[in-house]
C-alpha cells in the first residue's frame, strides 16, 4: 500500500509525497484520514529545526499527531471494526521515513490500540482531540473530573491561542471561574465562560494555580511574581530554551513548579467523556482549512498568522 503524506525534508522545506507503507499485522489497522491538524507548538519545532533532540528525532519525517478517519481494514486482533470513525495520534508506518508523529498522510497503518473512536457526528473537531487532552492531563492528570477539589483548578491561564482556550473551557467545566492573560486584542476574543485581560490590567498577586501555555522561557520570574504563598505553576507548554527564575521570591512564596508532559490514554478517555457529555465543546477553534495538496502554504500560515488559532488540512480529495 501506499499514502500520500506531507513530508519535512529538512527545516522550512515540506514537500507531499507518495510513501510506501508497512504491511499490517493482526493487531493493525488501516486508517484513510481526512483530516488533519497542523501543531503549532511541537510541529512548529519541527518545521524551524528549533525541536531539542530526543529518540525518533531528525530529518525526513511525516509530521502530525491530530488525525481522524475512518477505518478500511482492521486485522483480527485489532479489537476494532471496519468503518468506525477513528482519532489518530500519529503513526510510525513510512519505512526510512520517520513518523514524527506521523499522522499528515492520507492513509496510515496503526495499532488498533492506538485510535480512539469517535462519534459520527463530531466531525474535522476530532482533530481536536489530542489538545484537549493535553489541557486536561496538565490539569488532572488523568484523574475523573470530580477527583479534583475545585480549589485547586487554575485561575489564571497565559495565552488565548487554541490549547489556553482550551484549558479554561476544561476548568470552567469542572467548576471552575479561571482568568486568561493575553497580549493580542484579537486572539482576545471568543472567551466561553472565563474573562480574558491584558496581563497589565490584571492586578491580582494571590493566584494559587497558574497553568502557563506560552512557551515563553523567561515567564517564570513575571508568574511568580503573582502567586500566592504555596501556589504553583504548571508549564503546559512546549519550551525550546532553558528556563531560569530568581530564587528569591519564589522561597519567600513557597512557590511549586511542575511540568505537564503529554497526554496518557486515560486523559483521552476522560475528556472525550466530557465532549459526550456535552460539559466541553470543540467548537469555534478552527479557523482555518485547507487541502492536503496545499500543505506547504497551509503550514507557513499556521506557523505565521496570529489569527490562526488552529489550521487543519483536509484529505478526502487525496484517497
Amino acid at each position: 500500500m501506499k499514502a500520500t503524506a506531507v513530508v519535512i525534508e529538512k527545516p522550512e522545506h515540506l514537500v507531499i509525497s507518495e510513501l510506501d507503507l508497512s504491511v499490517p499485522g493482526d493487531a493493525d489497522v488501516v486508517v484513510d484520514i481526512t483530516f488533519s491538524g497542523i501543531s503549532t507548538g511541537t510541529e512548529r519545532l519541527l518545521w524551524t529545526g528549533r525541536m531539542p533532540s530526543f529518540p525518533g528525532m531528525g530529518y525526513p519525517l511525516v509530521p502530525g499527531y491530530e488525525s481522524v478517519g475512518r477505518i478500511a481494514a482492521a486485522g483480527p486482533e485489532s479489537g476494532r471494526q471496519v468503518g468506525e470513525e477513528v482519532f489518530v495520534p500519529g503513526a510510525a508506518c513510512y519505512g526510512e521515513v520517520r513518523g514524527l508523529f506521523g499522522g499528515a498522510a492520507s492513509r496510515v497503518v496503526v495499532p488498533g490500540a492506538k485510535v480512539v473512536p469517535l462519534p459520527d457526528d463530531l466531525g474535522e473537531e476530532g482533530v481536536l482531540l489530542a489538545l484537549a487532552a493535553t489541557a486536561y492531563h496538565a490539569i488532572f492528570q488523568g484523574k475523573p473530573v470530580d477527583g479534583l477539589d475545585k480549589a485547586a483548578l487554575p485561575e489564571l491561564i497565559v495565552g488565548h491561542g487554541v490549547l489556553g482556550r482550551l484549558l479554561a473551557r476544561v476548568v470552567v467545566a469542572a467548576g471552575g471561574q479561571p482568568v486568561v492573560w493575553e497580549l493580542d486584542t484579537e486572539r482576545a476574543l471568543g472567551a466561553e465562560g472565563y474573562t480574558v485581560v491584558h496581563p497589565d490590567k490584571d492586578e491580582r498577586r494571590d493566584y494559587r494555580c497558574i497553568v502557563d501555555v506560552s512557551g515563553d522561557s523567561k515567564i517564570l520570574d513575571t508568574l511568580v511574581a503573582r502567586l500566592a504563598r504555596g501556589g504553583e505553576v504548571i508549564l503546559a507548554g512546549f519550551y525550546s530554551q532553558p528556563l531560569s527564575f530568581e530564587f528569591p521570591p519564589a522561597f519567600m512564596r513557597e512557590a511549586r513548579i511542575r511540568c505537564a508532559a503529554e497526554w496518557h490514554a486515560s486523559d483521552l478517555i476522560e475528556v472525550k467523556k466530557l465532549i459526550e457529555s456535552g460539559g466541553l465543546s470543540l467548537k469555534g477553534l478552527i479557523t482555518h482549512r485547507y487541502q492536503a495538496a496545499q500543505a506547504n502554504e497551509a503550514y507557513r500560515i499556521a506557523f505565521g498568522d496570529p489569527q490562526c488559532l488552529k489550521m487543519i488540512l483536509d484529505w478526502r480529495s487525496g484517497q
